[in-house]
């Protein structure tokens, strides 16, 4: 899986798994420098990434398809999805936050949503190791160096929204760690090996 989708989808699953949420998304996604490889280009040089923060692709991100196709089987129909992905002035991390209308006929009354979240979520997760869901927002340096995904649901009483927020290493959970892992489940290795050491390199 590509490092936007695996955020996006992680965040987003358990919600439409238990169609919790109506299929109307936005996912606003933040990445470092690293997300967009070691070829040079005028975009990622150090003069133009530093102090400044920009929006690409919105006319479409090639990781977009993937988000679609992956989110629309998990909620049995076709969601419609806003994908905004922007560069930010740091190495390495990506951090969504993505929103969608709830659906309040699946709901608990309003102060029971936030623990009743955080259940389903918990519940989703629970025998998935690098997954874990929290009760504060995450930030990217929690994960950095690391196979982990934080995850923290919450929502909006104003506008009935929820909020879910993302963050993950785009180098290890984001590509080389996350192949590592499949490859483990294919050969039948548990998930965690050669896994449980962080790489911080660059």
């Amino acid at each position: 899986p590509g490092c936007y989708p695996t955020g996006a989808i992680l965040a987003l699953a358990p919600a439409l798994d238990h169609q919790i949420v109506t299929p109307d998304i936005v996912i606003d996604s933040k990445s470092g420098v690293s997300g967009a490889g070691r070829g040079l280009s005028l975009t990622t040089h150090f003069s133009e990434v530093n102090e400044n923060v920009s929006a690409y692709a919105l006319g479409g991100h090639r990781h977009l398809p993937e988000i679609q196709q992956e989110l629309s089987k998990i909620s049995n129909e076709m969601v419609s999805i806003i994908f905004v992905p922007h560069l930010i002035p740091m190495t390495r991390g990506i951090l969504s936050t993505c929103y969608a209308p709830l659906n309040l006929n699946n709901l608990p009354e309003q102060n029971e949503i936030q623990d009743y979240l955080f259940h389903i979520y918990s519940n989703f997760y629970e025998q998935d190791p690098f997954v874990q869901v929290v009760r504060t927002p995450p930030q990217t340096k929690h994960t950095l160096g690391t196979n982990n995904c934080m995850i923290y649901p919450t929502f909006d009483s104003r506008t009935n929204k929820m909020v879910v927020i993302s963050c993950l290493d785009n180098l290890v959970k984001g590509a080389a760690g996350q192949a590592v892992q499949n490859m483990n489940i294919m050969y039948g290795l548990p998930e965690t090996t050669g896994l449980t050491s962080l790489a911080l390199y660059p």
